[in-house]
């Protein structure tokens, strides 16, 4: 790599310069394929399709076939590729694959290009369905009695780095820092100086700033500067919220990022993370905390599992969090899932409280398993499929979803 100097070093006077800059945007994906010895025996060719993910401005899929990808290899050995799962045309791209030694000895099984000079430069992926992979990515024996497969369960990690290349023209840089406004303004909070608000809640106060809230909020510009609002009030009670959680959603609206839960409840903590974040979606909603609120979804939808999805759908059914709501449902529709998840006592307080879920949830079963019968379309014939399995020291070659082979170019 060459090392880029500041335009205004590597200039003389009257001159120009420019630099094109060719980078790769990283992005990974974990897949736990649970039941190893029950995906068994589904034939060669079959596959396990992990959830699509995004990296570079594509959406990509990791495809796990348990018999093996080609017949002629009668099932000795397991195959993954991965696939673009979105258009696309000519898709530049490094992979990295890793199969998780479960033994935490640090001997994990890794294919990777971003470690190693590539002859000839990154893998082209033609258009939506070209794949990537190892036909003979791991003998089937020897995973078997290995340290990868631990309780029935595998563990898999996908880097993919899509290139992209970006123009710089003649400038001079000048460092700026990042805004410090968030801290601020809560420091400002906890300082309390010009506080012109205090808010009782429980057995608790708090002091606030009347402009800072009605900037933030719609409700708040309401009760103290609407037609019916009363700009001398400087005592609220607040009823219906517990006083954490009104403390969370002040810091949020001072800093606009979401709390830890230290800087709320202290080394005392009262309920878990999760639990504080369902509350906020709750309290976001009420006083029409729009940024807020979809930071609380997205951290619900990293802690969705069989446990807490439940709870989380009906939180999204009341509070109106479409994507939430879609999330849940899909989650719970996946065919792993479903059974555990309806024997759940969050579950069948959702089935009592709303009943009309369970035609949806019927839905989006019924939606997800038409999808999961049916592979990517392909605008073309064949997919460009390269892959090198280094243990078995087979050559390049790219393959068709079909199985043909295909001579590569050189």
């Amino acid at each position: 790599m060459c090392d880029f100097k500041p335009f205004s070093e590597s200039t003389q006077p009257g001159s120009s310069s420019s630099r094109s800059i060719s980078e790769t945007i990283n992005g990974s994906h974990q897949f736990t394929i649970k039941g190893y010895s029950l995906a068994k025996g589904m034939g060669s060719g079959k596959y396990i399709m992990s959830d699509t993910f995004g990296v570079g401005g594509y959406d990509w899929a990791i495809y796990f076939y348990p018999d093996g990808k080609n017949p002629e290899d009668n099932s000795l050995y397991v195959s993954v590729f991965i696939a673009l799962a979105s258009e696309g045309t000519d898709v530049r791209a490094l992979f990295k694959l890793t199969l998780v030694d479960q033994s935490h000895k640090g001997n994990d099984k890794v294919h990777s290009h971003f470690d190693r000079p590539l002859e000839s430069g990154p893998y082209t992926l033609k258009y939506r369905g070209s794949m990537w992979g190892y036909k003979r990515f791991f003998r089937r024996s020897l995973l078997e009695t290995s340290e990868y497969l631990k309780n029935d369960c595998l563990l898999m990690h996908c880097t993919v780095g899509v290139v992209k290349t970006r123009f710089e023209g003649s400038k001079q840089g000048i460092f700026v820092p990042q805004s410090n406004m968030g801290q601020d303004f809560k420091d400002l909070l906890e300082s309390e100086v010009g506080c012109d608000i205090v808010f009782k809640v429980n057995s608790e106060t708090f002091k606030a700033h009347k402009l800072i809230l009605a900037a933030r909020s719609p409700v708040f510009r309401a009760q103290f500067f609407g037609l019916v609002g009363d700009p001398s009030i400087d005592e609220v009670v607040v009823e219906d919220i517990e006083p954490f959680i009104f403390k969370a959603m002040l810091l949020f609206i001072y800093s606009d990022k979401l709390p830890d839960i230290y800087d709320v409840m202290g080394s005392v903590q009262i309920c878990s993370y999760t639990v504080m974040v369902q509350h906020l979606v709750a309290a976001a909603d009420l006083y029409n905390l729009d940024r807020l609120k979809m930071l609380c979804e997205s951290k619900l939808c990293d802690e969705i599992n069989a446990d807490t999805v439940a709870t989380t759908l009906a939180l999204a059914e009341q509070h109106h969090c479409p994507q939430l709501k879609a999330i849940c449902l899909k989650f719970i529709a996946n065919s792993t899932n479903l059974g555990v998840v309806m024997q759940s006592e969050a579950f069948m307080h959702l089935k009592e409280s709303c009943p009309s879920m369970l035609l949806e949830l019927l839905e989006t079963f019924a939606s997800a398993d038409d999808n999961s019968s049916q592979p990517f379309s392909r605008k073309r014939s064949s997919s460009s499929v390269n892959g090198q399995d280094l243990a078995d020291g087979a050559v390049t070659e790219s393959v068709n979803p079909n199985g043909r082979r295909l001579r590569r170019r050189t």
